[in-house]
């Protein structure tokens, strides 16, 4: 009996546990109602009009939603170029990351948001922030193949060699990514211009030339080889 009750004991003490850590849960989840929700609806609509509105009764401007986005990530999302402006205007966090650890920053280098981007640039930029794969902007905008985007971020003091998660740098990502036509090739170009290390290899050891033989990419092949002394 003794054991019993001690068993009943320590399930209603573990019951009572897992409420408490559900009403914890619930108090401090991110509103999405009322003043708030106005506000992302207006930054994912680009309604400059409704953000100012809704900043002057107080909603804070990195107001959350359930995803963990600010109102500036959601208009960066929508490529909301004024939404952005004014929401950076009012003092919105360009590094700001939602729960997958994208930021208004990461997000607009990544998908090419190049309006948005110098923007973020001229508001603070953490340069050396990565997102959830390890790899700064400039990674995966080489990856996608933005180069007006690659061409921004080389103008600032970015870490063109940075290794992300996968082992690979912005070059190798451009030719092990890309599609080895022109624009991921100009992009390769770019980045050997502005110093890449074109020796840098995956964890393979397998090195950027190597990957681009392997593919037939022929231009890049031709870049990405030795001068031959003359």
């Amino acid at each position: 009996m003794r054991m019993r009750s001690q068993f009943m004991q320590k399930a209603a003490l573990g019951a009572a546990f897992f409420i408490a850590c559900i009403l914890v849960s619930v108090a401090t989840a991110r509103p999405e109602g009322g003043p708030a929700r106005a506000l992302h609806e207006a930054a994912a609509k680009g309604d400059v009009a409704a953000i100012r509105k809704a900043l002057a009764t107080g909603v804070a401007v990195d107001a959350r939603d359930s995803a963990g986005r600010t109102p500036l990530l959601i208009a960066t999302h929508a490529n909301k170029v004024e939404a952005a402006r004014a929401l950076i205007a009012a003092g919105a966090d360009v590094n700001a990351k939602d729960n997958i650890e994208d930021s208004p920053y990461l997000y607009a280098g990544a998908e090419g948001r190049n309006e948005i981007l110098q923007m973020t640039l001229g508001a603070g930029a953490d340069l050396k922030s990565v997102n959830r794969y390890g790899g700064t902007a400039l990674i995966p905008a080489a990856h996608h193949g933005h180069p007006e985007t690659v061409r921004i971020l080389l103008g600032t003091t970015i870490d063109k060699d940075h290794v992300n998660k996968l082992g690979w740098t912005a070059l190798l990502e451009a030719v092990i990514l890309g599609d080895g036509g022109r624009t991921h090739t100009r992009i390769v170009e770019m980045l050997l211009r502005a110093g890449a290390d074109r020796n840098i290899a995956d964890r393979d050891g397998v090195t950027p030339l190597a990957h681009a033989r392997r593919r037939g990419y022929e231009d890049m092949v031709k870049l990405l080889e030795p001068a031959t002394p003359r």
